[in-house]
């Protein structure tokens, strides 16, 4: 299931409010620009498989969702279990593209920052966002990570993260505190 809390950054350790209706998810991510789906793909590919089975297993999905958002590169988030030698995706950063985050199998945990309010949405299979270019955000896999996810971008130069520099989206709760 899909879950949004909502926090206020004075009070990072606890939300708001927290969303679990999928049409009250949308709603509340649309007033901030950012789309919000759900849909089957009916696609098993594993986290942490191989990334050429990944984009063997994934290639249609993948070209439907990149010709319906008119994406002109993408990269793949495929972690299963903790790598120190991967990047740390909780770090804020913007993108110069917009985004669209695809979960094809586990979970991942997206924060959003719009003002004095971070919207942090837990993503499951099959769930999609579509997040504008320089909006704010992290992603939170937690201390075991279990993800495999497309994102797509713009353009080429949009794949390239941009980081503020702002340390406080640590202090909000992650994938493994909710």
């Amino acid at each position: 299931m899909s879950i949004l809390s909502v926090f206020h950054t004075s009070s990072p350790e606890l939300p708001n409010k927290v969303l679990t209706h999928h049409d009250d998810l949308a709603a509340t991510l649309a007033e901030q620009g950012v789309v919000f789906a759900h849909a089957e793909h009916g696609l098993r590919v594993r986290p942490g498989t191989a990334e050429e089975e990944v984009l063997c297993a994934c290639r249609e999905h993948l070209d439907q969702l990149m010709t319906a958002h008119g994406s002109k590169a993408f990269v793949v988030l495929n972690r299963d279990g903790a790598d120190p030698a991967q990047v740390d995706l909780r770090d804020e950063h913007v993108h110069d593209a917009d985004e669209v985050f695809a979960v094809i199998s586990g979970r991942a945990q997206v924060g959003l920052r719009s003002g004095d309010w971070v919207y942090s949405l837990l993503c499951e299979k099959g769930d999609q966002l579509v997040v504008p270019a320089g909006t704010r955000r992290w992603v939170e896999l937690g201390d075991t990570p279990f993800c495999l996810a497309l994102r797509l971008y713009a353009s080429e130069k949009g794949v390239q993260p941009r980081f503020t520099g702002d340390e406080s989206a640590r202090a909000f709760l992650g994938i493994d505190e909710l």
